[in-house]
């Protein structure tokens, strides 16, 4: 299958050796405003061609799909013109500024009868879908209360300077992978509330939010959500951690991937590592060495052997509560749905 890149930032190193994982795929073009910028990406990954226009790229080129890895306001204008072209196409997350705009792009997809995949990867991870499997197979019994937390003092600005300038940011960065996490896991919302903060003093949007959902009918879910840049003891960016009660047993994913699942019978402990690829960065490897599961998800979506998980109406329900989190906490009330 060939494909083409359209944006060649900090995620498109690791996006697209995570296509080459997957295998079956051909990269033939890449995209970029700044052509000086695709041109480095392309000698580093073997790229044949480099456009500065995303137009010229999709009249020239034969493509099966395209990989959309810009920033947020830049996902709209290029999924409506592969939508034009009758392109199929994957974006990154969060899809859109706002809500209509994600409902705008989805609609451009259907009417013109393009596949439209959003790349979330997070709910791929290693111990997130072991964290499924026991829930899966009712080891705990009915889950009726849930946190996840994922709470850094890690330095996220530093080599992604761009998150100081969002308007909004934990939420719809962060948060958009861990409410999808908590939908993959539980299932629906059917009420939110929300507060946030700003601890940064030199960032727009919140840095620290705290939603707490009504999942599935039967679940409260609290997810805790922080980039203060403050000392932590159990520093372990970029993990997620886990702790879930059930009606026959608790479940905990806590630091270095230690999955514990309590019954009567006891407490099990098992590692669930993320797997290895050369080139991960260490510091983010159970996001990056994600992307694999995810690519090979959304290629069986693409070649009709399989529904994709992540496809782009079903993520506009996760851009719902994402966009429910800003109400709520601005309003100071519960939203239901």
């Amino acid at each position: 299958m060939k494909f083409a890149v359209m944006g060649t930032g900090f995620w498109s190193h690791f996006q697209i050796p995570g296509w080459f994982e997957v295998g079956g795929v051909e990269l033939v073009a890449l995209y970029n405003r700044t052509v000086s910028k695709a041109e480095q990406v392309a000698a580093k990954f073997g790229v044949p061609r480099v456009y500065g226009d995303a137009e010229e790229l999709l009249q020239k080129e034969e493509l099966d799909f395209v990989d959309i890895i810009t920033e947020i306001d830049a996902h709209a204008p290029l999924v409506k013109l592969a939508a034009k072209y009758k392109v199929p196409v994957i974006c990154q997350k969060p899809m859109a500024p706002d809500l209509r705009t994600a409902e705008e792009m989805v609609e451009a997809c259907r009417r013109a009868g393009v596949p439209f995949y959003i790349h979330e990867n997070w709910r791929w991870q290693a111990p997130m879908r072991a964290v499924k499997e026991v829930l899966d197979e009712g080891r705990i019994g009915r889950p009726f209360r849930a946190r996840l937390d994922m709470i850094s003092g890690f330095p996220v600005f530093d080599n992604q300077p761009l998150l100081r300038t969002l308007e909004h940011f934990i939420i719809t960065d962060l948060g958009s992978h861990i409410m999808d996490t908590a939908r993959f896991l539980f299932g629906e919302a059917s009420s939110l509330y929300c507060q946030t903060r700003r601890i940064h003093a030199d960032i727009r949007g919140e840095d620290v939010a705290t939603i707490m959902m009504e999942m599935g009918g039967s679940t409260t879910v609290v997810c805790s959500l922080a980039y203060a840049g403050n000392a932590l003891e159990n520093e372990c960016f970029p993990q997620t951690f886990v702790f879930i009660e059930g009606e026959k047993g608790s479940l905990s994913l806590g630091p270095h991937y230690w999955l514990r699942v309590t019954t009567q019978e006891g407490t099990l402990s098992r590692q669930v590592k993320p797997p290895r690829y050369a080139w991960v960065d260490p510091a983010y490897e159970v996001v990056q060495a994600s992307i694999v599961p995810c690519n090979a998800d959304l290629v069986r979506g693409l070649r009709g052997e399989k529904q994709a998980e992540t496809t782009a109406e079903d993520n506009l329900k996760t851009v719902r509560l994402v966009f429910a989190a800003y109400e709520a906490a601005e309003g100071k009330r519960v939203v239901l749905f």
